[in-house]
């Protein structure tokens, strides 16, 4: 088992910056691929960031790419979302999960999920 923690999120202006930290219990960290996912009610969670086992890949959905990084620290089994340049459009839950598998921009590859932490951005 891997218990995920989100924590970070938050109210922002337009063009603002959030971080959001995932933190990870249970199973060995770095044996898992990491994601980031956001979902608005009536919507399908959407793939957002991913990062691999060492840090050394990640992947970005198109719209947030050159805004969001994603990073991971295994020695303190967290991962990170640094957005900046924030838009109305990035409101949603955000959740970080846990995956065995390459294919790291579908949510159903991924075996674990947190709660997930509320993103807003006000225009």
């Amino acid at each position: 088992q891997v218990q995920l923690v989100e924590s970070g999120g938050g109210l922002v202006q337009a063009g603002g910056s959030l971080r959001l930290s995932c933190a990870a219990s249970g199973r060995i960290f770095s044996d898992y691929v990491m994601g980031w996912f956001r979902q608005t009610p009536g919507k399908e969670r959407e793939f957002v960031a991913a990062i691999a086992l060492s840090g050394d890949s990640t992947y970005y959905t198109a719209s947030v790419k050159g805004r969001f990084t994603i990073s991971r620290d295994n020695a303190k089994n967290t991962v990170y979302l640094q957005m900046n340049s924030l838009k109305p459009e990035d409101t949603a839950l955000y959740h970080c999960g846990a995956s065995r598998s390459a294919r790291v921009q579908f949510p159903y590859e991924y075996e674990y999920w947190g709660q997930g932490t509320q993103v807003t951005v006000s225009s």
